[in-house]
């Protein structure tokens, strides 16, 4: 099986990668995030902010996810 690391291709490596990996560093920086507005204690709306600012780079990442499911692609 020439052309492979452990049996999977490079496609198929970059493909978990993407899915996992930087799924996996996504929800890593939520818990950042959290861990942030705690301890600053900036309360319920500060805390609305300060997910909606450090985390809304997410939902593009996400709905590319989306938009790809529904389109079968």
């Amino acid at each position: 099986m020439e052309g492979t690391i452990f049996g999977l291709t490079e496609t198929q490596i970059t493909e978990l990668g993407m899915t996992y990996g930087v799924g996996g560093l996504m929800l890593l920086m939520v818990f950042i995030v959290g861990h942030l507005a705690w301890e600053a204690r900036v309360g319920k709306f500060g805390t609305f902010i300060l997910f909606l600012g450090l985390t809304f780079g997410l939902v593009g990442f996400i709905a590319k996810y989306i938009i790809q499911h529904s389109l079968g692609i």
